[in-house]
């Protein structure tokens, strides 16, 4: 299916791109990057970025996800944009609605194709209605409306748009979306100077408990490298690809992304990762992939080749924290799901999508359903975060710890 595009009033008008090749980097990231800055606050949706998944193969004809991005203008000059797909299965996502699918379609409806705003496989927050400075209301507005429009006119079941921010969840949800609400872990820096600063602020057992780990990762004489920029060299994407598709053996079976993504990773992302590395005589062993933003270190992918205890929470998480605290960072967002990483010193938060549905009658239900979520993730953030690490008990200190 190739959905039309949806020509707006007067001087704007939205239309449908199915390659990034189309519209200039400039351009796009003047919209995704409007500060300007470097790092970009959301990385992710970065012309870069978002182009290194087309043309590697990550996206495109055989993946499920097919680019339809969005491209907002006024008398020809791009004001906003969004990175939009036409799903044929909801993989790769991380808001699931796979019994949404299931339902709707038991009752006879088509729930495939639908259209989705998202970073492919990136469940990390970040700016999906992409706007230049000054079109941020306008700009936003028109993209929900257009969205709508274009599955309505195409006879789509649904539109969504997942790990958007707070405000454009609001936002969306006074223009009549459905908001979902749904929770990650994540590390936050209390202005701490050193990785014991961090560990200072942590029940003692909390930190005896760190430190052991810390110890028992590299027990096996392994050693621990940070490589980004130029840096990074071919060899490095050799061992990080076999570690890549050991997890992606483990977990789903297929990886998302194709060798070629680590290819133009290596060609233009460079200055945009940091690969934490383990060597064990002299041989790669096991790797953690991680985006460098403005604001936040976002870890992506891990992988090895030799199992020993403790290296997955050392190369993934303490390491990461290290990272952003020499480097200022605000937070470290370590991907999706796991309970586990509140014991290492990442607490829950909230996150965001919004949801559209064709049908009136599947729409109250879908909302009766995320009500009751919402509250239900509310109460699990609450109750985990009661267990968190942070509560340095009356008497307690380092002295403990040993």
């Amino acid at each position: 299916m190739q959905p039309r595009y949806a020509p707006l009033n007067g001087n704007i008008e939205i239309r449908i791109l199915h390659s990034l090749a189309d519209v200039s980097p400039q351009d796009w990231d003047a919209c995704a990057n409007p500060e300007g800055l470097y790092p970009a606050i959301d990385p992710f949706v970065t012309w870069r970025f978002l182009h290194a998944l087309e043309v590697s193969g990550s996206v495109g004809d055989g993946t499920g996800w097919h680019p339809h991005y969005l491209l907002l203008l006024e008398n020809d000059a791009l004001i906003a944009a969004a990175p939009m797909y036409l799903k044929t299965h909801s993989q790769g996502e991380y808001i699931f609605d796979f019994n949404w699918a299931q339902a709707y379609e038991q009752a006879g409806g088509n729930y495939y194709p639908k259209l989705q705003i998202a970073v492919p496989f990136t469940p990390a927050t970040g700016r999906r209605f992409l706007c230049r400075s000054g079109y941020e209301a306008m700009g936003q507005s028109a993209l929900r409306e257009a969205m709508i429009k274009i599955a309505a006119d195409n006879g789509i079941s649904s539109g969504h748009v997942t790990f958007c921010t707070e405000a454009e969840a609001i936002a969306g949800a006074k223009a009549g979306f459905l908001h979902r609400k749904s929770s990650q872990f994540h590390w936050l820096n209390d202005e701490y100077k050193t990785f014991s600063d961090f560990l200072g602020a942590l029940s003692a057992r909390k930190r005896k408990n760190i430190r052991r780990e810390r110890r028992q990762a590299l027990e096996a004489d392994i050693e621990i490298q940070h490589v980004t920029g130029k840096d990074i060299r071919p060899e490095h994407w050799d061992a990080f690809w076999m570690f890549y598709q050991d997890t992606g053996a483990r977990k789903w079976g297929t990886p998302y992304l194709t060798r070629a993504f680590f290819e133009e990773a290596q060609s233009h992302l460079r200055d945009d990762i940091l690969l934490i590395l383990a060597t064990r005589d002299g041989k790669y062993i096991a790797g953690a992939m991680n985006v460098i933003g403005r604001e936040t270190l976002f870890g992506r992918y891990w992988g090895c080749v030799e199992d020993h205890p403790s290296l997955h929470f050392e190369l993934c998480y303490y390491q990461a924290i290290e990272w952003a605290i020499a480097h200022g960072l605000q937070r470290v967002e370590a991907g999706a799901q796991g309970d586990h990483k509140l014991a290492r010193g990442y607490l829950p938060v909230e996150c965001h999508s919004l949801h559209w549905i064709a049908d009136p009658g599947f729409s109250q239900a879908v909302e009766r359903f995320i009500t009751a979520e919402a509250k239900a993730v509310g109460q699990d953030i609450s109750v985990l975060s009661s267990y968190g690490p942070y509560k340095i008990r009356e008497g307690e200190n380092d002295e403990t710890d040993e």
